[in-house]
């Protein structure tokens, strides 16, 4: 039952999601300027293309969870005005560096606007230090964005790196007594579904991209290469949803009865955008090794393969250390799920594409097959303990 109106705080909205397919289709974006542009330089451009628009997604995410008093009606429109500002990023992020920076800074802009009206009605009242941080938060980073639309290259750039720096620094040195005022109502149900089907339409947009790529070749090599694709996804979704979805909620809970209010910022703002950047990239490398799967693939590919499965596995590792896992059960399965794949990610440069992602599927293979391994150990313990 809703406990207020007619929308149940503690459930993903269906409006939220509708929002999340404007979101995916610009992290395709992105993934895709990766792809046909396969450098070090656009890999660093990726990842912080890709900053600017996830914290804009983890505020909204975070304001929507701690406001319970929003009607469905209400959350409605305030996901659809979103979207706009998300697809003006999403149209200009083949060329956010270049022709359409504005409008990817204009999209940025506007998003912080819509967030700092939200943040003004949720958090106002508590007091001046709560509006010092929200004009700082939402507001002076939305003013920084729209400056830069008038401003040539690189200055514009310039003030973009000011931005994502002001709103990481922001959330560094929110103090203990500030955030636990603020998180005092989060809602840890809503927040771990809602990464939770973000993390599953991201990894559509991987299935999508490979489907496309393989449509697009169409040899007996590349659909091998696309089967080999579809069974990382597979394995990256294995991984997360019977593991890491119930420990998410569970740990968010720990935190939460701790008072960990910081624990509670890094896994639900930090970490995510980490696991979901490695995803991403990886998919991008994917996509040429279907395209080329006869010869090596380029340096940051490569390096996207392969760091971006072991950035999914360091992020989880160190994701259960904040929720409270021992360092033996952690360690017990990160070594291999992230030493392996660094291993690949060299591998990578001299091996055939085709070569590099069936030895990305022998290491998803193993971790899953120990993780199942180690899942049927501790129930047998849990049994046996029981009888």
């Amino acid at each position: 039952m809703a406990a207020w109106g007619d929308r149940d705080p503690s459930r993903v909205d269906w409006m939220e999601l509708f929002f999340d397919l404007v979101f995916v289709a610009l992290v395709g974006q992105l993934a895709h300027v990766l792809h046909v542009q396969p450098s070090f330089g656009t890999l660093a451009l990726f990842v912080a293309l890709f900053a600017a628009v996830w914290w804009s997604w983890v505020n909204l995410t975070v304001v929507v969870d701690l406001s319970p008093q929003f009607s469905r009606r209400r959350l409605s429109v305030v996901m659809l005005i979103a979207m706009l500002p998300i697809g003006a990023m999403a149209v200009a992020a083949p060329e956010a560096a270049g022709d359409r920076a504005w409008l990817f800074a204009a999209g940025n802009g506007l998003l912080r606007v819509l967030l700092l009206c939200l943040w003004v009605q949720s958090s106002w009242s508590t007091g001046p230090a709560a509006r010092a941080r929200v004009l700082a938060y939402n507001g002076l980073s939305a003013v920084l964005w729209l400056v830069s639309i008038a401003l040539p290259h690189p200055a514009d750039f310039v003030l973009w790196a000011i931005a994502i720096a002001l709103e990481v620094v922001l959330l560094l040195l929110t103090t203990s007594r500030w955030s636990s005022g603020a998180f005092a109502g989060v809602n840890v149900e809503h927040l771990a579904e809602r990464f939770g089907l973000l993390v599953i339409i991201v990894l559509g947009e991987s299935v999508l991209s490979i489907v496309a790529a393989v449509s697009s070749s169409w040899t007996i090599a590349s659909g091998i290469v696309g089967l080999l694709g579809l069974a990382i996804a597979a394995g990256l979704a294995w991984s997360f949803f019977l593991y890491g979805t119930d420990a998410m909620q569970s740990g968010l809970e720990r935190l939460l009865a701790r008072g960990d209010m910081r624990g509670i910022r890094d896994t639900v703002g930090f970490l995510p955008f980490l696991l979901l950047a490695g995803v991403t990239a990886l998919s991008a490398a994917l996509a040429a090794a279907i395209s080329h799967p006869a010869v090596p693939l380029p340096p940051a590919l490569s390096v996207s393969l392969g760091g971006g499965i072991a950035l999914f596995y360091l992020t989880n590792a160190v994701i259960a250390r904040r929720f409270g896992d021992s360092w033996q059960t952690v360690l017990r399965w990160a070594i291999p799920a992230v030493t392996l794949p660094l291993l690949l990610m060299l591998a990578g440069l001299g091996l055939p594409a085709l070569a590099s992602v069936a030895c990305a599927v022998a290491i998803l293979a193993l971790v899953v097959a120990a993780s199942e391994a180690g899942a049927r150990r501790r129930l047998r313990e849990e049994t046996s303990g029981r009888s």
